[in-house]
């Protein structure tokens, strides 16, 4: 009878246990978000402030499918939770520099994707404030309550500018004009009043200058072997005492036969451009003709530094300051320019015509 017992009591205990067996729990499957987008907005963008208005303001905007919240990083900053995919930041190193943002999308189940962006930001300078300024926002001839204009090809009194050049300068439309918000400098090969080219050269002599600051052009330069495009600055004292005692300031020059390379440089009554004691600024640019740089000089009363997009490429700073080597006490006036050739390479005989759009500049103080 015990036995029986026993024998019946293991088999309900057999089939109690096989019942839980049947219960199968599963696990929650992975959500993995998915279609990551990024959009990046800077304060007061606009064609004349492609980098912003100097506020360093950045308003961040994700959205991924499946996501319930987002995280953002800037460089190598610690990340920032977000719940609705939106971040605001302000940049504060000054100047135009280079950011990378990126951002974090997160499921219910914690899975996440990532994706980054690159945004070039411009922050103002502490205390600086803008002095003077062209964006060439009005169609047609340049602002003549700004600018003046060389003519002829510097004959009889300096014939070639005295650098050899082809070129005639004039202020006809065919040369020189702003159109949809840039000026243009148009350097063409045609016969007219003996020369066998036509360019302009604009300068602010005169009507602006200024001791101390920074100026920004941003710009985007012409191509062709023979162009020699400038952006640049003379001592407003040059009539009274003459090159280089009233110093120049190249703060960019490019040669088309050397296409790649962009300088910068100083010209003072103990060096023009490079010599023993002195560098001269050379960067390489392969984008030079089809992208806009911003092309920058610092001045201050110790040294004279020259910038690249924010990227600073070379500095002038003579230990020991003298009238020969330091004329940078004195205001300068600015200088716009395309020359065709010159006394030390020729121009390519198939060109034709080729364009320096100038998009703004800025001086502040």
């Amino acid at each position: 009878m015990f036995y029986i017992t026993n024998i019946i009591l293991v088999f309900l205990l057999s089939c109690s246990g096989g019942g839980n067996d049947s219960e199968i729990i599963e696990e929650p499957k992975e959500i993995i978000p998915k279609n990551l987008s990024l959009t990046i907005a800077i304060s007061g963008t606009n064609t004349a402030n492609p980098n912003g208005d100097g506020s360093g303001n950045i308003t961040c905007t994700a959205s991924a499918i499946d996501a319930v919240s987002y995280g953002f990083k800037v460089g190598s900053d610690a990340e920032i939770k977000s719940s609705n995919g939106e971040f605001n930041y302000t940049c504060t190193t000054e100047g135009l520099n280079e950011y990378v943002i990126t951002v974090f999308a997160y499921s219910s189940t914690g899975n996440s994707i990532s994706s980054f962006k690159k945004v070039a930001v411009f922050v103002a300078e502490s205390g600086l404030q803008l002095i003077w300024s062209d964006e060439f926002n009005t169609d047609g001839a340049p602002d003549t309550s700004k600018w003046s204009f060389d003519l002829g090809n510097g004959c009889p009194d300096i014939c070639g500018w005295g650098n050899g050049e082809k070129q005639y300068y004039t202020n006809r439309t065919d040369n020189v004009k702003v159109e949809n918000g840039v000026l243009k400098i148009v350097a063409k090969k045609e016969a007219y009043e003996g020369s066998e080219y036509t360019s302009a050269k604009l300068l602010t002599k005169g009507k602006f200058d200024f001791t101390y600051g920074r100026v920004d052009v941003r710009a985007k330069l012409p191509s062709g072997s023979g162009t020699w495009p400038a952006i640049w600055m003379l001592g407003a004292n040059i009539d009274a005492v003459g090159w280089p005692i009233c110093g120049e300031i190249d703060i960019m020059e490019h040669w088309g036969h050397n296409p790649t390379l962009v300088s910068s440089a100083t010209h003072t009554p103990s060096c023009s451009g490079g010599c023993p004691n002195t560098k001269v600024g050379e960067t390489t640019i392969t984008d030079y003709a089809t992208e806009f740089h911003i092309y920058s000089l610092e001045w201050t009363a110790d040294e004279l530094n020259f910038i690249i997009d924010g990227n600073l490429k070379y500095s002038y700073k003579p230990t020991v300051k003298n009238s020969s080597n330091w004329p940078y006490f004195a205001p300068q006036y600015l200088i716009l320019n395309v020359a065709m050739g010159g006394s030390w390479f020729s121009i390519d005989p198939n060109f034709e015509e080729s364009v320096m759009e100038i998009d703004y500049i800025k001086v502040y103080k």
